[in-house]
């Protein structure tokens, strides 16, 4: 339950769902649109548990999830307005089509029927099309609620603050459901913290644990809104990339290495694989565990990729600061 003192700080970039939510009346099952209301209410009681008065310095960690909620508000915002304007030129269509059908009921003769059949062809097309469009949009909301249920106390990891194992379990197979509707490619890297044992038993935990989130800094820094950072457990991480190739997932990684090696006082370790036919949560995840395997054996602060077939080295000559990651 969320306290009416939490919702009471709603921001404007929030009200988009609620806008979303009440241009759904008749277009969708109550299901679906209690579904939209929920995720609407969790980014407001997020967005108003950041905006507190009493929290008057925002964490870094703050700040990137005021980013991630206006982004899933604006996508949710733009798919209202998408079925708005497919639904009014249909109507459009069916109030025609209901016009002609009128006309031609009053006709007796046999041609006035063969052109009602292909009336009755000339709206199928549309119709079904826009079903189409409905599931595709009925999907898109699915995975935005997903992405803010990582918001959630009990799908974020208590110490660093990013999603837990439950929140990139149910990134993946919203992601997997993805690829096998809309074959939408996605790649994760897999990071290990290098010699994290001897930090600890050098340190003490303290200090592990503080090195811990300054790793979770940096990934959560460098990741994108659409991205989905977790601690995959103990000292390692995983960042799931949504419509990203294994070259754009690849020069991901190697910032991450060289930006720790320049700023942290550890260096990390990472394995890169991309989704493929036939995959599994669990197949991927193992092609990322073995490159990474491979980069701690061959010497540590090291990227390794997976092609389905084996790993390999990237060398860091391959690495571009200036690239975006790419897309497909």
């Amino acid at each position: 339950m969320f306290c009416s003192a939490s919702l009471g700080f709603l921001t404007p970039q929030i009200v988009p769902c609620f806008a979303f939510f009440d241009s759904l009346s008749g277009m969708f099952p109550n299901e679906l649109k209690l579904g939209i209301l929920a995720a609407a209410v969790v980014a407001a009681y997020i967005l108003g548990r950041r905006a507190n008065p009493g929290n008057a310095k925002k964490s870094d960690q703050s700040r990137r999830d005021l980013r991630r909620a206006q982004a899933v508000a604006r996508d949710l915002e733009n798919i209202s307005i998408l079925i708005k304007k497919q639904l009014s030129t249909h109507q459009l269509r069916v109030n025609k089509f209901k016009q002609r059908v009128s006309q031609l009921s009053l006709c007796e003769h046999e041609e006035a029927w063969r052109e009602l059949c292909r009336e009755a062809e000339d709206m199928l097309r549309p119709t079904l099309q826009l079903a189409t469009q409905i599931a595709s949009a009925y999907d898109e909301i699915r995975q935005q609620s997903g992405n803010l249920m990582t918001f959630t106390a009990v799908r974020t990891d208590a110490l660093t603050g990013v999603a837990n194992r439950r929140a990139l379990d149910e990134t993946l197979n919203s992601q997997f459901a993805m690829k096998q509707r809309y074959d939408a490619n996605f790649t994760l890297a897999m990071f290990d913290i290098d010699h994290f044992k001897k930090v600890n038993d050098e340190q003490g935990h303290l200090q592990g644990d503080s090195i811990l989130q300054e790793v979770t800094r940096l990934l959560d820094d460098s990741a994108r809104e659409t991205d989905t950072v977790a601690r995959y457990g103990g000292d390692e991480f995983v960042v799931v990339m949504p419509q990203t190739d294994l070259e754009g997932a690849v020069i991901f990684a190697g910032r991450i290495r060289a930006r720790a090696k320049e700023k942290l006082s550890v260096t990390i370790s990472g394995g890169v694989a991309g989704v493929m036919q036939g995959d599994t949560p669990k197949s991927l995840l193992a092609r990322a565990d073995k490159a990474l395997y491979d980069a701690k054996t061959a010497g540590r602060n090291r990227i390794f990729q997976h092609n389905g077939q084996q790993s390999s080295y990237v060398e860091p000559e391959s690495f571009c600061e200036e690239n975006d990651l790419a897309q497909v």
